[in-house]
């Protein structure tokens, strides 16, 4: 989604009224979408000054942010270089190690000389350098929020033009990095749909990156409520415009200040032990167990490698732990009016709003050493906008790191909110805690039982009027909900082994993720049915789904 140069667009609001003010121009722009008659529904009110559609800087402290880790790089050499004289300085008690200890320190080279002032002049020509790129690349790094798309350029030599279609919009990334929460700011980053695709906005004040957000969520919902009445021919007088706009000020003073960009309170509580132990208690423990468990046995023969492998391992594993902790402390998950708001990260925090219809794949899932706490996962597959190998696209993920059968339901109501009240009983009591008596999943054929030795009870498949259900495990359980109007085909397939026992394997084809799609070792007859049922009803569920349009 890289571009050429800006330009303005045709059909911008401000070619008969360039001089009215930007306030105006926006409801003015407004009024046309949402079809110019005074009495409709006016559209999405904006918050913040960057959302004028007018080109703006970001905060000035963004190319130090941005350019921080070759300022570290820099003071981790001059530390290095002058550790003599630093021990010296803060440590008196090292000054007395003999000759030959520690090197040269460079400022006695520069003293003994009579280059210090050389070196002075050295290094306030590179600091004034740095201060000159440092500004250049603020003046020449602009965004811009308009009707219809939200747009970047940066760069001073190569010059680089994004921009992310408003209609396009799966939801906006808000990340707090430590060094940024310290200074009070953030980078929002806009998800579009499409491979690199997501255009981020880095940084900004934590105030405007949160009233940014909330602006590009409701354009982006406004637009598609808009363009079913949008007529362009129709054209308001604008001294109407700036009347209305009087009066939504006036209006807007009486009804107080608005709180609806306010945190939500989170409808889950992870506590901290809860946490931990589930991190305790995963399959990377196996692992560093068999580990240890295989380094006992080696010791006993050779005990030299042991320097180049126990250590390292450790260290990995150990730096697993802390992030994998880290990352789920500050976890908060609620329901908003532009869509489902996820927050987690304790060094790191990032916010995510998931707009409704974005959530393409469920999966609640569960470890064996979970199964006595009654511990549940849920991951989703939703559109990201980064590659498939970004290590962030599995955090954005996990929308419940660890949670009770309690917290499960509640998460899914939100992620899944068009789901009919006579199905949650099919996902709930029959696909994850199941299987039941009277189970209605169809499930593995007893001629193929083999295939699936330890779970071919739990491997069934339900289709619903909503959604096709896959459940499957017995020692890593999970449920696969797959929502009708987010699918995108259906396939059945099969190998040597099931044309053997009659047997075919089902996959539901949406966008890739974490989120397993795919069901084999059941009924090849059934899976035919299937596959015609599960595409009468995707076909019918996209004509009239409509939880992709929200209010803006």
């Amino acid at each position: 989604m890289a571009g050429g140069g800006a330009g303005e667009r045709p059909g911008a609001v401000g070619d008969g009224a360039a001089a009215a003010s930007g306030a105006v121009d926006d409801d003015l722009g407004e009024a046309r979408a949402a079809g110019g008659d005074p009495g409709a529904r006016r559209g999405p009110v904006v918050r913040s000054p960057y959302s004028d559609g007018e080109w703006h800087r970001l905060h000035p402290l963004t190319p130090l942010l941005r350019g921080g880790l070759s300022l570290l790089v820099i003071g981790g050499l001059i530390v290095a270089n002058l550790r003599e004289r630093l021990l010296e300085l803060f440590f008196p008690v090292f000054t007395d190690l003999p000759p030959g200890e520690l090197p040269p320190d460079p400022v006695d080279f520069l003293l003994a000389n009579n280059l210090i002032l050389i070196a002075a002049g050295v290094a306030l020509a590179v600091l004034i350098v740095l201060l000159a790129l440092f500004r250049l690349s603020w003046r020449f790094h602009t965004l811009r929020i308009g009707a219809d798309d939200v747009e970047v350029r940066s760069g001073v030599l190569f010059r680089t033009h994004r921009r992310a279609p408003l209609d396009r919009v799966q939801g906006v990334n808000l990340t707090r990095p430590m060094l940024a929460r310290l200074l009070g700011l953030a980078k929002l980053e806009v998800v579009g749909a499409g491979l690199d695709a997501n255009v981020k906005l880095e940084y900004l004040s934590g105030k405007d990156a949160e009233a940014i957000r909330g602006d590009i969520l409701r354009l982006a919902s406004g637009r598609r409520l808009a363009e079913a009445g949008a007529d362009p021919r129709d054209r308001r007088p604008l001294v109407t415009v700036a009347a209305d706009t009087v009066a939504d000020g006036l209006q807007g003073i009486v009804d107080g200040e608005d709180f609806s960009d306010a945190e939500p309170e989170s409808i889950v509580r992870i506590p901290l032990g809860r946490l931990v132990a589930s991190r305790v208690l995963s399959g990377s423990t196996l692992v560093l167990i068999a580990f240890v468990v295989g380094i006992v046995v080696a010791a006993s023969v050779s005990t030299l490698w042991l320097l180049f492998t126990v250590v390292p391992m450790f260290l990995a594993f150990g730096a697993y732990y802390v992030r994998s902790v880290a990352r789920g402390l500050r976890y908060s998950i609620a329901p908003t009016s532009d869509g489902v708001r996820v927050t987690f990260g304790l060094f790191t925090t990032v916010t995510e709003v998931v707009p409704p219809g974005r959530v393409h794949a469920i999966e609640v899932r569960q470890p064996l050493l979970w199964r006595p706490f009654g511990w549940w996962s849920v991951t989703v597959n939703r559109l990201s906008g980064r590659a498939s190998t970004d290590s962030g696209t599995d955090q954005l993920a996990a929308v419940l790191p660890i949670g009770t059968r309690a917290d499960v339901e509640r998460v899914l109501r939100i992620l899944a909110p068009g789901l009919p009240g006579d199905e949650w009983t099919l996902v709930f009591r029959d696909g994850i805690l199941g299987p039941v008596e009277d189970d209605p999943y169809l499930t593995t054929p007893r001629r193929a039982r083999w295939l699936r030795p330890l779970s071919w009870r739990r491997n069934g498949v339900l289709l619903t009027a909503d959604a096709l259900l896959l459940r499957r495990g017995w020692i890593w359980r999970s449920l696969t909900l797959l929502p009708l109007a987010r699918l995108q085909s259906v396939g059945v397939h099969q190998g040597p082994l099931a044309r053997a026992v009659r047997t075919a394997t089902l996959t539901g084809h949406v966008i890739a993720g974490t989120v397993q799609t795919t069901l084999g070792a059941i009924d090849r007859d059934d899976a035919l049915r299937l596959f015609d049922a599960t595409a009468r009803g995707a076909v019918a569920a996209a004509a009239g789904d409509r939880t992709h349009r929200w209010a803006g």
